[in-house]
């Protein structure tokens, strides 16, 4: 085990305790290793320093009786898809992470590419490079399963927009995606158009398609931050197509403070919650493949629990009671105790203000005053408990003052809330950077 990378020893040294002396070490340096071949990465010297620069975590199609429809086609055949994504580390080189994980059937891809973003779906003339798995252009990906392209030797830096394209030659299952992708992908008709420069689309989506990730072989003191939360975190009501989740503007502010060697990672799904799947598994369901199994993790913000108690009592969960306070901070007990057990730092982000959200509308009944009394109680243990490493007020940074229980109309996207993009900008902005980075 002494073979994998030292940023996974470093990481197991951050909380020493000696009673449990060297086996414990040991233990985290192999759940290091672990993390690394879970994501299909070589351990010891050939893993290089792997970090996912961008990430759309995955989740199953929604139920069918839902009360949000799924957004991509049901199955495609004989298509390309063409998705943009930003990254926000620079590298010498770049893999792909696709992700069949929710179908029950294997899934064929017939070829993909990587390529310098153009305008409106297109990709700058010359810039395709061909992805392979294991060496082919053609692979098989298992039912339940993430795959990573072998490395391709492209030079990128922070901030560059790469165009995945994936061409599916037979008939497909959508069944794994990102709902709330916030970017417009392309989808062909009939054809293999990979290394095209431009296609005329079929149709245009604006949910992430099987493309999880894009990973960069960084330098060797590169990092990752996991924000791991729920629609807010994802970015939800911020302008399509602009990078201004708040993510995006963190992912800035690092960079221009001089601050180059953190990668970002967005693991923020729509409708998420802490107790129970619905748009998307859980928390604790995908704590280790969208937290622990990332390379170079040092810090996680969680910002997760407005779900729990918005969703509760009203149509998108009718039977299921508001949970208490107490029911919400057991789970981030759960998850704060899971995180120390590898090492890595992990902050409470409070929830933020949600009076009279979607009044009027097809979700009405979110919001309730008792709803609010927890969320407050909920907010005061993430502040004053001290189980978190660190708090991130996200809380203070977006309410009215005047009238603390609703979100500052200058930062309402217009349902009472999400934030816009100046609010997503204004949460990017209120963190302590040295609380982040555990300066």
């Amino acid at each position: 085990m002494t073979a994998c990378r030292q940023r996974t020893g470093e990481r197991a040294q951050l909380r020493p305790n000696p009673a449990l002396g060297i086996w414990r070490g040991a233990f985290n340096s192999f759940l290091g290793c672990v993390a690394l071949l879970a994501l299909g990465m070589p351990s010891g010297s050939h893993a290089g320093d792997w970090i996912t620069a961008w990430s759309a975590s995955p989740h199953p199609r929604f139920a069918p009786d839902f009360i949000l429809p799924n957004t991509p086609p049901k199955s495609l055949t004989n298509q390309t898809i063409r998705q943009v994504a930003r990254l926000n580390l620079g590298g010498s080189k770049v893999r792909v992470v696709i992700s069949n994980e929710y179908n029950d059937l294997p899934l064929h891809i017939g070829a993909a590419s990587v390529a310098a973003a153009g305008e409106g779906g297109g990709i700058v003339e010359g810039s395709s490079q061909a992805l392979t798995f294991a060496g082919a252009e053609a692979i098989r990906i298992p039912q339940g399963a993430r795959i990573i392209s072998d490395p391709v030797e492209r030079s990128v830096s922070a901030f560059d927009s790469l165009a995945v394209s994936i061409y599916l030659p037979n008939d497909s299952l959508i069944e794994t995606y990102h709902w709330d992708g916030v970017q417009t992908a392309y989808i062909s008709g009939p054809g293999n158009f990979v290394a095209h420069p431009a296609f005329d689309a079929e149709m245009t989506n604006p949910s992430r398609m099987l493309l999880s990730g894009i990973m960069v072989d960084a330098p060797a003191d590169a990092r990752a931050i996991v924000l791991f939360g729920d629609s807010i975190t994802d970015g939800n009501c911020s302008t399509v197509d602009a990078n201004h989740r708040y993510p995006d503007f963190l992912a800035e502010r690092l960079h221009a403070g001089g601050i180059t060697n953190v990668a970002i990672i967005n693991a923020g799904v729509s409708g998420a919650r802490l107790f129970k799947d619905g748009m998307g598994e859980s928390a604790l369901a995908r704590l280790d493949s969208e937290v622990f199994a990332q390379p170079g993790v040092t810090t996680m913000v969680i910002m997760l629990g407005i779900n729990d108690i918005g969703w509760s009592a009203m149509a998108l969960d009718p039977w299921n009671p508001v949970p208490s306070s107490a029911d919400v901070t057991r789970m981030y007990q759960m998850i704060i105790d899971r995180a120390h057990m590898l090492g890595i730092r992990i902050l409470g982000a409070t929830l933020t203000p949600f009076a009279d959200s979607f009044q009027g509308a097809i979700l009405e009944g979110y919001y309730s005053e008792a709803k609010n009394a927890v969320r407050q109680e909920v907010n005061a243990w993430i502040r004053d408990s001290g189980a978190f490493d660190g708090v991130i007020d996200f809380d203070t940074a977006v309410r009215d003052p005047e009238n603390p229980d609703y979100i500052l109309e200058a930062y309402d996207c217009g349902d009472n809330l999400h934030p816009n993009d100046a609010g997503y900008k204004a949460m990017a902005e209120s963190i302590d950077l040295d609380l982040l980075l555990g300066n």
